[in-house]
């Protein structure tokens, strides 16, 4: 028995992103790097950025011939500093976080116009950048250097392992936060198990990310709060253990006794319909799950919907 699709839709909203490709000798240094760099970066509530796995690259398609990993890193539009918030969430992660994993390098991913590369060994054509390279390149403290590695444009530091190698120039594009769904379960175990089915096939959709751990964010959120100091809380009308409470309206189906959520961004609106599409299919079966629905605000946050009926999606 199939879990019933609210006829509803996701509201997304814009952003702007970059998108680093880490290479590493082998698979175990390059998640180590992929982990520490995309690490606490699940909601832009708190953290600098909302950043994570886009998916991995074969040694064939890497410039350097070795294990790699695409991962995004996404900041609101609304910020009207987000150049300079994105600009420093990348360069702080990619410094700390890259550069002192063993073994690993970092290179550029979207070219002038904000496309992913037909091939990741093209050389970047300019477009918006910021210079991730020559900022990055001063941990050299004089020694570092300018070259052509692996047909890009690069800064070469050198370290007490021998050389970390880092793409001049790194673009950012236009792309979507905030596409979700949440599982409403009989029980915990359900609603968990079609939050983790689906996080996992919207994660392996080409151009996405999930920023939560493991893809699934177990506490969900509304924007605003009755504290002035917090601009984000806890979505008290979809609380299983509220319902009841005087004050508390609930908007549960009847016998949900848990709610997980998955949040997807991307790089445009239809990655996130294919991506929302597939995490629907992958979970809807799960026993003891009864509803798949969505979170949005009528618009008030972003202007791209994601229909959970694909054929309300507008072409």
């Amino acid at each position: 028995m199939s879990a019933v699709i609210d006829d509803t839709y996701a509201e997304a909203f814009r952003s702007i992103y970059a998108s680093v490709l880490i290479t590493a000798r082998d698979r175990y240094w390059l998640d180590r790097a992929v982990s520490a760099s995309t690490g606490n970066a699940s909601s832009t509530i708190l953290c600098d950025c909302e950043a994570g796995l886009d998916r991995y690259v074969a040694p064939a398609e890497t410039p350097d011939g070795r294990p790699g990993a695409v991962v995004q890193f996404h900041v609101p539009r609304f910020h009207k500093d987000r150049e300079s918030r994105l600009e420093r969430a990348v360069l702080v992660r990619v410094s700390q976080n890259v550069l002192t994993c063993p073994t690993t390098a970092a290179f550029n991913v979207l070219d002038a116009s904000g496309s992913w590369y037909a091939s990741t060994k093209e050389v970047q054509p300019g477009g918006k950048w910021f210079p991730l390279g020559r900022k990055l390149s001063y941990f050299g403290d004089g020694h570092q250097f300018a070259a052509e590695r692996f047909g890009r444009r690069c800064w070469v530091v050198p370290i007490l392992s021998g050389e970390f190698v880092c793409e001049r120039r790194v673009g950012f594009a236009d792309g979507l936060m905030g596409g979700n769904l949440w599982f409403f379960g009989a029980t915990a175990d359900a609603a968990l198990d079609a939050a983790t089915r689906a996080a996992a096939a919207a994660g392996a959709v080409p151009g996405t990310i999930l920023p939560f751990p493991g893809g699934v964010a177990g506490s969900g959120s509304k924007a605003g709060s009755k504290y002035k100091f917090s601009i984000a809380s806890t979505y008290a009308e979809f609380c299983p253990t509220l319902r009841g409470k005087p004050g508390v309206a609930s908007r549960l189906p009847d016998g949900v006794t848990s709610v997980q959520e998955i949040i997807i961004n991307g790089g445009d609106l239809p990655t996130l319909v294919t991506a929302t599409q597939a995490a629907i299919a992958a979970s809807r079966t799960v026993p003891g799950l009864l509803t798949v629905s969505a979170g949005n605000y009528g618009g008030r946050l972003g202007k791209s919907f994601i229909y959970l009926h694909p054929e309300k999606q507008p072409a």
